[in-house]
């Protein structure tokens, strides 16, 4: 169950106190609106593994420069300085991300923290001028991810996630033919993320507690989460509820938002979720296994709505892929991930697709996603327009792997109201769409 629960009026009377000691000086760090022509200067915020990539990425492109980098943790910051691309000696550094955001010459930021550290940059960035690539889950509450909605909405900012298929040309193909009826009406949609785990994730101990690395401010890396001592496995920050919510929330985003963008629905309206840790117990608390079924409402692709799940958990894929998703009509199965897509003809016993001459397997390759992403996002901070994975659609996405956690963590089926973002006749469930974050960072 939720550790940390705050009603609402109590979370909006920390929020309004938190605000005024942290929030940037109005206006500040904003510039002209740039001209098709004009560079990009760029702020990252968190330069770990992939915040390295996007930042690469977006300078690879031509149209972006680097101008700071901040990081809790010297040694990434290294790293990010050092990579492939980035001019010597022109880019500042910083542990504290708000003062990367005081520069007048940033215009657009990516925000590649973990999971619990991605609202609060994305808000205050939004509020500073910035326009903003973060990664995904967009947020580690539905609460959260809703302010960041309404501050990208208040400040008129481009946010941009990072659920890169939206960018892929055979995932816009895939979603062009499910929303044209090549397999008919879609009854039943699968996603899932099969594979194994280290030797550390399958201990029955933790390591013991120790001193952070040189240079790594944990205090900082904590933020808003509460205090532990310093221990290396909390890194794998996706293994804790304070920080994240495994893989439902690392890799379900994706997984789920190509259901949500192929049948045109934002979302469900019951989810049931099973699972726990039963391969690698001893070290994190997000479950290891799990299982989750969504009811969606009437959609275009479907009349009478349809059923959805997403499974997690050791072994070996459906042939042989280890992720993916897999749309079922009833004029023939198709699957698609990354690298391609497959459609299958409808069941044997039923004449349809050979009456439309259609008897073959018919597949696709994959094609590039991330660095169209990013050339993307880029090219709409000049134009404004929205982005092929705008923030509120990702929200949508995130919040139901969100949902799907609350009710494994709860351990019953629940109710949704996509438009209120509430549970249904549950206030125990409701109590869960927010939490409670250390001081001074309680400030949404």
């Amino acid at each position: 169950m939720e550790k940390w629960k705050l009603t609402r009026r109590e979370f909006n009377k920390s929020a309004t106190l938190g605000a005024a000691s942290l929030a940037l000086p109005p206006g500040r760090g904003v510039r002209s609106v740039l001209g098709a022509n004009d560079r990009i200067g760029l702020g990252l915020i968190g330069a770990g593994n992939q915040g390295r990539y996007d930042l690469a990425s977006m300078v690879r492109t031509g149209q972006a420069d680097p101008v700071a980098v901040a990081d809790v943790f010297d040694l990434c910051v290294s790293l990010a300085l050092d990579a492939p691309g980035m001019p010597p000696g022109k880019t500042k550094t910083y542990k504290d991300f708000r003062t990367l955001l005081e520069h007048k010459d940033i215009d657009a930021v990516i925000i590649a923290t973990p999971e619990h550290w991605h609202g609060i940059p994305t808000i205050m960035a939004c509020e500073a001028g910035k326009d903003v690539y973060v990664e995904k889950p967009t947020s580690h509450t539905i609460y959260e991810g809703r302010k960041m909605v309404e501050a990208m909405t208040k400040h008129k900012r481009v946010v941009s996630c990072g659920t890169q298929q939206r960018s892929g040309e055979h995932f816009q193909k895939v979603v062009e033919m499910i929303r044209g009826g090549k397999i008919g009406k879609v009854t039943f949609v699968e996603a899932w993320l099969y594979g194994g785990f280290t030797r550390e994730q399958r201990a029955q101990a933790a390591p013991p507690d120790s001193d952070p690395p040189p240079g790594f401010d944990w205090d900082f890396w904590l933020g808003p989460a509460p205090y532990h001592p310093y221990n290396r496995s909390r890194r794998g920050f996706t293994g804790f509820w304070e920080t994240g919510g495994g893989e439902m929330t690392n890799w379900g985003p994706h997984l789920i938002d190509v259901i949500h963008w192929a049948m045109g629905v934002h979302a469900p309206t019951t989810v049931a979720a099973s699972g726990g840790r039963y391969a690698s117990q001893g070290i994190y608390e997000t479950p290891d296994t799990i299982e989750v079924v969504y009811e969606y409402p009437p959609c275009p692709v479907n009349d009478r709505g349809f059923v959805a799940r997403f499974t997690n958990h050791i072994g070996r894929g459906p042939e042989g892929q280890h992720y993916g998703t897999q749309f079922y009509g009833t004029d023939g199965t198709l699957f698609v991930n990354r690298e391609g897509y497959t459609i299958w003809p409808a069941n044997p016993i039923s004449d349809v697709w050979e009456t439309f001459g259609r008897t073959e397997v018919e597949r696709g390759d994959g094609t590039p996603q991330h660095q169209p992403h990013v050339v993307n996002f880029l090219e709409c901070v000049k134009s404004r327009q929205d982005p092929n994975a705008d923030l509120e659609t990702t929200h949508r996405a995130t919040s139901a792997c969100i949902l799907a956690n609350i009710s494994l963590r709860l351990g019953r089926k629940l109710r949704w109201d996509g438009k209120r973002e509430q549970f249904i006749g549950d206030a125990e469930a409701n109590g869960m769409l927010n939490e409670e974050r250390r001081k001074p960072w309680n400030i949404i």
